[in-house]
């Protein structure tokens, strides 16, 4: 019998649980993302969550423009 070779390393975090700030993690990682990743990742979750055929009801989101 071959023995198979793993093409992938296994990779292990460990946190204490009462002390790790995950909220902060998560916020560090997307503000890290371009703001066209961070649509398109939005635009993947919501599209998810709709049926076959339905699209999404702009009419509960406010456009608002950042001037520089």
């Amino acid at each position: 019998m071959d023995k198979k070779v793993r093409k992938m390393a296994m990779v292990v975090r460990k946190f204490n649980m009462y002390e790790h700030d995950q909220e902060a993690e998560d916020l560090d990682y997307w503000l890290s993302k371009s703001p066209v990743e961070r649509v398109s990742a939005l635009t993947f979750l919501v599209n998810q969550m709709l049926k076959p055929g339905q699209k999404m009801d702009r009419m509960k989101f406010n456009k608002i423009i950042v001037q520089k």
